[in-house]
């Protein structure tokens, strides 16, 4: 059943761009300014659509699943303003990675880990990128210190979650998909595991094993990442369009040695798109429901 997405636009009101904010520098630092300012009202169309993310889903006496990344750190710091200031309370976060536990630590949240029986109300995690229409995701690209976004932690929390919400910028919501997905695999016999993939989309794609540091080359070179679960990651780089992530998902969990991987489908969740504009939200729950009839 076609149905179509429920979409709204919320413009900012507290917020505005000054395009005459660099008049009067000197030539040379100009290219500096300008960068400087596209970093900043990058960060403050994420700290729009984190607030909102917290004041429209958040409520007193909930278990969150913490996501990772940019827009999720600022989600965890706001939520930790509002608790101190006693507007929700009782909030436990269940974090997805070491990054997420770090940051809900120095903003006060509290924190619990995860266990099967765990009920999870509410999660949010920043989207890689984000397909228009079925709302499929691709998250983990990036790497940070000492931690990978890539965890069968992190799937498991934000598929048991009762309410998912992800957040993204505008570029990142696409009509056609490409670069790359993270794969998480067993290290053992990780070789024949990529091979198993590379045939799976040959001439499509490229399989790289990622490294811990640096550059290494498509096997990882000499320290290639290790989860703190004993796996290791590869990034199956697309080199023509991904025109379909759920299917790609499909492919690869039946393939022996994943674990798990960073595609995001068939899930009922809100995206949250920052754009400069507005927030656009978009909810794919009817569509996923009407699929189901």
């Amino acid at each position: 059943m076609a149905l179509s997405l429920s979409s709204s636009i919320l413009p900012f009101s507290n917020f505005s761009l000054n395009p005459h904010s660099s008049r009067g520098i000197r030539k040379r630092n100009a290219l500096h300014m300008a960068v400087r300012s596209s970093l900043s009202d990058y960060s403050t169309l994420l700290l729009q659509a984190a607030k909102y993310t917290v004041d429209s889903f958040v409520e007193s006496g909930m278990v969150i699943g913490l996501g990772s990344g940019r827009a999720s750190g600022f989600a965890i710091q706001y939520l930790g303003r509002q608790l101190r200031s006693g507007a929700v309370r009782d909030i436990i976060g269940i974090p997805t990675s070491v990054d997420s536990a770090s940051e809900a630590a120095k903003a006060g949240v509290p924190l619990d880990q995860y266990r099967d029986s765990s009920k999870i109300d509410l999660a949010f995690d920043d989207a890689d990128v984000i397909e228009e229409e079925s709302l499929a995701a691709v998250i983990g690209r990036q790497k940070m210190k000492g931690d990978t976004l890539v965890n069968s932690a992190l799937q498991t929390i934000l598929r048991a979650a009762g309410k998912l919400i992800l957040i993204a910028t505008a570029k990142q919501y696409q009509g056609v998909i490409d670069g790359s997905i993270p794969v998480l695999i067993k290290s053992i016999n990780w070789l024949e595991t990529a091979e198993e993939i590379d045939d799976l989309f040959l001439g499509d794609a490229e399989v790289w094993r990622r490294a811990s540091i640096g550059y290494a080359g498509p096997l990882g070179g000499d320290f290639p990442l290790v989860t703190e679960e004993g796996h290791n990651v590869l990034d199956v780089i697309f080199t023509s369009p991904i025109q379909n992530l759920a299917e790609v998902a499909e492919c690869l969990d039946q393939v022996v040695g994943v674990v798990e991987h960073g595609v995001i489908s068939r899930i009922p969740c809100t995206a949250v798109i920052a754009t400069e504009e507005g927030l656009r939200i978009v909810d794919n729950s009817v569509k996923i429901e009407g699929s189901r009839v």
